[in-house]
């Protein structure tokens, strides 16, 4: 069967199985004798919906609407500024349980265009602490996005243009990769990374999550997706090396290992830690969702505590069967067979389709993108659709339907002895 066609036949099947549940009919045709069955024997977990909270280790979550990390390219030399305070804040204004920064760069050299955030010095963290500081008034939970574009760095913003951005220009030329390969026409040729290279990388991931847990952050998302360097390792497509970083499937993911635990180990043990996947290339002989299962079973063995499942990216040919919901069966086979927590994340725009997702055990939380920015205050609205109980900021009470409570800060007192035994930072 076709993989477009299996997807599609996966979401009519999970929709219909969700709507009969709910209207509990019990008609003859296939469909719901076959829900029927499930709920007869059993093997129907309890239901998890949109604005139930979430605990992921000494975090709790309000809800299980995420902000997934969106570039803005409106950073100078990697600070955040007003641009970011508004954006993310109005996006904890608008009640989503966690609100993750765009990728943030751990080097400068691994900024995807001049105009990236980034985390790779110390004078970063205080403009960084001051929207954290807010977010968390709001109820939400401020995570981080700690990145390295690999042969995608150096590029335009994209109302800038697209390519190589010159030296002139605020470019760089230091770009690297697994390999010595263009990701297409136009891109910078990367230099391939010395072992030595790749140590510095790893070193500066973890680094960047001290830095992170410092501005007050309780959540670190490792961008492992989307072509940048990360993936570029997993990739056999972008991955020709010949050593221990190369070849098997074991040498393609150490580099992430070893991120993720070197990250592990400078990061509070008490606090989560995501990694963003391209669950596959889209393309024969590159990185697949088997691959992508048992990448998620070794990352868990490692300390990561959900696996946030997007697609695709490292090849610019690959032919994407984009749809609503097309990446979350990738969430829903990797949560079940890897037995860990996922996010879905790629066309979720309707809060009946997040709902779905969650009661359908496809995934633990939903990432809303495009969306989120069409609509900062989208999660209000959906609890309003879905007739379940979100809080609003007491400014705004006034507008919120009528029961619903004023909204309270994150209570995070659990977490500051962590932070200040582990790292010697005093709690904020």
């Amino acid at each position: 069967m076709p993989f477009a066609v299996a997807v599609s036949l996966r979401y009519t099947v999970h929709r219909i199985y969700a709507r009969k549940y709910a209207c509990d009919s019990l008609d003859d045709d296939g469909p719901q004798v076959w829900s029927f069955f499930w709920i007869e024997k059993g093997s129907v977990p309890p239901m998890t919906h949109l604005f139930d909270p979430l605990a992921i280790r000494d975090i709790t979550f309000a809800n299980r609407v995420f902000v997934s990390p969106m570039c803005q390219y409106s950073s100078t030399d990697g600070y955040a500024n007003n641009w970011h305070f508004v954006h993310l804040g109005s996006r904890a204004v608008g009640g989503a349980g966690l609100v993750l920064t765009e990728a943030t760069a751990v080097l400068p050299e691994g900024r995807i265009s001049p105009q990236d955030l980034g985390i790779w010095v110390d004078e970063h963290i205080e403009p960084l602490a001051r929207i954290v500081r807010f977010i968390h008034e709001q109820g939400s939970v401020a995570g981080m996005q700690l990145a390295h574009a690999g042969r995608k760095a150096s590029t335009y913003a994209p109302w800038a243009g697209h390519g190589t951005v010159p030296e002139s220009k605020g470019g760089w030329n230091n770009v690297v990769a697994p390999s010595a390969l263009a990701f297409t026409n136009g891109y910078p040729m990367p230099r391939a990374l010395s072992i030595d290279g790749i140590k510095n990388i790893v070193s500066a991931f973890a680094a960047a999550a001290r830095r992170a847990c410092e501005a007050g952050f309780r959540v670190i998302e490792i961008h492992a997706a989307h072509g940048y360097l990360i993936q570029e390792f997993l990739s056999p497509l972008s991955n020709q090396r010949t050593d221990a970083y190369g070849g098997s499937f074991e040498n393609r993911t150490r580099v992430l290992r070893e991120i993720v635990a070197a990250v592990r180990g400078s990061w509070p043990e008490r606090a989560p830690l995501f990694v963003r996947i391209s669950a596959t290339d889209w393309i024969d002989g590159g990185w697949d969702i088997e691959q992508s299962v048992e990448l998620a079973r070794q990352l868990k063995e490692l300390g990561a505590d959900l696996i946030d499942c997007s697609s695709g990216g490292n090849a610019e040919h690959a032919k994407v069967p984009v749809g609503p919901g097309y990446q979350t069966p990738f969430a829903e086979q990797i949560r079940r067979e890897a037995n860990i927590l996922t996010g879905a994340v790629g066309m979720i725009t309707s809060p009946v389709q997040a709902e779905h997702i969650l009661v359908t055990g496809q995934a633990d939380a939903v990432m809303i993108a495009r969306e989120l920015l069409r609509d900062p205050y989208w999660p209000l609205r959906a609890a309003r659709e879905l007739a379940q109980s979100i809080s609003w900021p007491v400014q705004y009470l006034r507008a919120a339907q009528e029961g619903s409570q004023a909204r309270v800060a994150v209570d995070l007192k659990n977490l500051e002895s962590c932070f200040e035994e582990q790292h010697a930072i005093p709690g904020r």
